[in-house]
């Protein structure tokens, strides 16, 4: 799935589930839904109706080492 078919995904049908790194009890919650094929979707939970960042599976793996290695 390229970028431009997870963005025509409606964001409405979707899954959400809080992400297991985010804060229980704080202001720091990251919401997380599987599109298919690996492919995922991210928002703030404080804002479910605002924008989201979508990854392709390839993407969301080279996303996480980023993140693992304290690139963001």
């Amino acid at each position: 799935m390229d970028n431009s078919a997870l963005y025509a995904l409606n964001p409405t049908n979707l899954t959400w589930r809080k992400s297991k790194r985010s804060f229980i009890e704080g202001s720091e919650c990251v919401e997380v839904a599987e599109l298919g094929g690996g492919a995922v979707a991210l928002r703030d939970s404080k804002n479910p109706t605002g924008p989201d960042l979508r990854f392709t599976a390839s993407g969301w793996a080279v996303f996480l080492d980023g993140v693992r290695h304290g690139e963001f």
